[in-house]
């Protein structure tokens, strides 16, 4: 009996064994760095920006929400939990970790701590309508945002660590130069040069890469060769290497730049199955990632939305 009381206890160790070394490898095979990750049904998402370390964070067009992302599995959580209004782009401080949102047509800045969503300011960027503030990028000196609807940028002075100013140290800066302003939506992504001394815009009716000094807004056209950009959105800069996406055509151009910022050519376009009116992206490691608005999609609360990795 005692020895049948020992075998019996053997095999019940075996197979837990082998069901742990199941396990294991299950775990193993859950793939890391995922091609789709998920975001919350009906969330309407437009804006996304990395932060640190493998996270990415979305902003939602119906009701402001922030959902933040783990690049490496694909899981998150609402970070910012519907405050009302728009989050349409937003732009990462690594020195203060901060979210900057664009406020779409409240015409509005917001910022956020970027580890517990805590509210840290906002700003009134302007009062005119109509008004769309669209994107922005961060750079050492400031928060640069656009107004699609306007012929101006807004600059949000940063001091020491990224250290937020008071409300009336806000300027507008109006686009001159080159700049023509077009029916309809105007200027849509930015990025800003290394070393802050210039911004490129994308001028989504005018299909047109602008060079801007951000000291004076006075803007010059990026000769492309003849090359236009139609449904230009969201940029991302890697070097001299320019991301557009184009939303409703479903593809990303890629663009390299000469030095000085004034000409570019045309030098791929990426496209994927899963694309989906993608309208901004964000960059991590070799890989870019780009958010499904799905403009051409009616919202619902169940409206499935995602963002897409792919190799740049």
């Amino acid at each position: 009996m005692l020895r049948k009381f020992f075998v019996f206890i053997a095999l019940t160790t075996l197979l837990i064994f082998a069901g742990v070394g199941m396990f294991s490898q299950t775990a193993v095979a859950a793939p890391a760095f995922p091609e789709i990750i998920p975001l919350p049904n009906g969330f309407r998402p437009e804006g996304v920006v990395t932060g640190r370390g493998p996270v990415i964070y979305a902003g939602s067009l119906a009701d402001g929400s922030i959902y933040r992302a783990s690049l490496r599995t694909g899981e998150g959580e609402i970070l910012v939990a519907g405050p009302g209004g728009m989050a349409v782009g937003l732009g990462f401080d690594s020195r203060s970790n901060y979210l900057f949102v664009s406020g779409g047509m409240g015409g509005t800045a917001t910022v956020y701590d970027a580890d517990s969503g805590a509210f840290i300011a906002q700003y009134q960027l302007t009062d005119t309508t109509p008004v769309f503030i669209n994107d922005v990028i961060v750079t050492r000196e400031a928060a640069y945002f656009t107004n699609s609807f306007a012929p101006e940028l807004y600059k949000v002075p940063l001091g020491p660590a990224g250290s937020l100013p008071d409300a009336s140290d806000v300027e507008t800066i109006a686009l001159g130069g080159d700049y023509v302003q077009v029916a309809g939506f105007n200027a849509n992504g930015i990025v800003a040069s290394p070393n802050g001394r210039h911004l490129i815009i994308v001028n989504s009716g005018g299909q047109t890469l602008y060079r801007v000094d951000p000291l004076t807004g006075e803007a010059l056209a990026i000769d492309l060769g003849g090359v236009s950009l139609p449904s230009g959105d969201g940029l991302v800069l890697a070097g001299n290497t320019l991301y557009v996406v184009q939303n409703s055509l479903n593809q990303i151009a890629v663009i390299e730049l000469n030095g000085s910022l004034t000409a570019g050519t045309l030098i791929d376009t990426i496209t994927d199955g899963a694309f989906d009116v993608p309208t901004t992206a964000a960059l991590f490691g070799n890989k870019l990632y780009a958010v499904n608005a799905r403009f051409s999609t009616p919202p619902t609360p169940d409206t499935e939305y995602d963002i897409v990795q792919v190799e740049r």
